[in-house]
């Protein structure tokens, strides 16, 4: 889908690198540009595999790695001759750094009119918030998210994975394929800018237009639903929970059939969605005792064979090898290319004809001499002089 499509990737840890990746995913040539110190997620503990570290595994599959020291005259020579060959840029950086390095989109336009610039901030670009950190934490805490998890009256709760990083990174690939598609049909490059507060913002979606309309402000409210009844987590008789979201009519009479308990269904209290709602806490005690006799697994089966929505709560080794996982080519294993042994990873979301198999994470400037080389047509001699230099670094 994006072949042939160059994209130099100069962010770092999760939120640009896992953009980078989704735009691998797509197809497109991913050249990821390091400092001669390398992405700080390549040191982050506490897994590793043959020295490499799970978290930079996780989100820079399919790329090329070049390291540039861009604090050097040549090796800012090298990013320059880059961009005159790429379609677009991604960088994550403080807002005050890419004019600073040289390589805000206006000055990247000079070098190149077609090329595109997506960039991640935390939290705006302007002072006094353009100095701010803006981890992943705080994004959540300041965005909303975290005033709506976790339990009732209980301790805000953070996602069990960085979704202020994540989202942020599926926001900044979505406006990078935008401003190509604008590229491709004008031949004039743009920027696209991509906040990780405005992400979490963005994604409150109907609480925060429930809010607009009601003045109500939404709370957490473990995992129940706040408008939808039954549809939260119940325990089972082994102890393993079973999610249950028999939304709409139908669905809630075929549930309480597959519970053996019909009557539920023509319950005053029951009867409605509106009833189900206001008599919730009353339905949920119900259900609590009929969900016990049973262990999880039997439960989910049986909503199953029923066409009934409900799942067992199941851990990431459950996850990822259910047979849907499976099916769903949800999980390669890829060769270490330095040693030949398979590291079980994450598959890609898209499915499409052609889709690319993503090749292992590279090393350090692994592919620092062969981009250069293919890409700005630079010789032998000139390659081993930069390396000389301290400019570029080539893996050994």
């Amino acid at each position: 889908m994006l072949e042939g499509v160059r994209i130099l990737d100069l962010s770092h840890v999760l939120g640009g690198p896992f953009a980078g990746q989704l735009l691998a995913q797509l197809g497109a040539e991913v050249y990821k540009i390091e400092s001669p110190d390398g992405d700080f997620s390549r040191t982050v503990p506490p897994h590793w595999f043959e020295g490499d570290s799970s978290f930079f595994l996780s989100c820079n599959r399919g790329k090329k790695s070049v390291v540039l020291d861009l604090k050097h005259p040549e090796g800012k020579q090298a990013l320059i001759d880059l961009v005159k060959a790429a379609d677009a840029v991604i960088y994550g950086f403080a807002p005050d750094v890419p004019k600073r390095l040289g390589i805000d989109f206006e000055s990247l336009a000079k070098i190149n009119p077609r090329i595109v610039v997506g960039e991640l901030i935390g939290l705006h670009d302007e002072p006094p918030y353009s100095k701010a950190p803006s981890f992943d934490l705080i994004v959540q805490a300041i965005g909303g998210f975290m005033s709506l998890t976790g339990d009732k009256g209980g301790t805000p709760a953070r996602a069990g994975y960085q979704i202020a990083d994540l989202a942020g990174g599926l926001y900044l690939a979505v406006g990078t394929l935008g401003a190509l598609f604008k590229a491709l049909k004008s031949g004039k490059g743009t920027k696209v800018q991509v906040s990780l507060l405005d992400c979490q913002l963005a994604m409150l979606t109907w609480q925060a237009q429930n809010f607009f309309i009601s003045g109500e402000v939404p709370r957490a409210n473990g995992s129940r639903h706040p408008m939808i009844a039954p549809s939260e987590v119940f325990k089972c008789a082994d102890g393993e929970w079973l999610a249950v979201s028999p939304t709409g009519e139908s669905f809630w009479r075929d549930f309480c059939g597959v519970l053996g308990r019909p009557e539920l269904a023509i319950d005053p209290r029951f009867s409605s969605a509106k009833a189900r709602i206001a008599n919730v806490d009353a339905l949920s005690a119900v259900l609590s005792q009929v969900f016990a006799s049973k262990p999880a697994g039997e439960w989910e089966a049986e909503f199953f064979a029923a066409r009934v929505p409900a799942g067992k709560v199941k851990d990431v080794n459950e996850s990822v090898t259910q047979p849907l996982a499976q099916l769903r080519g949800m999980v390669d294993e890829v060769a270490n290319p330095a040693t030949g042994n398979l590291m079980r990873m994450l598959g890609s979301a898209f499915k499409f004809e052609g889709s690319p198999q993503l090749a292992y994470p590279p090393r350090l400037g692994a592919n620092t001499f062969e981009v250069l080389s293919a890409l700005c047509e630079y010789p032998q001699a000139r390659l081993l002089g930069l390396a000389a230099a301290g400019a570029v670094v080539q893996a050994a």
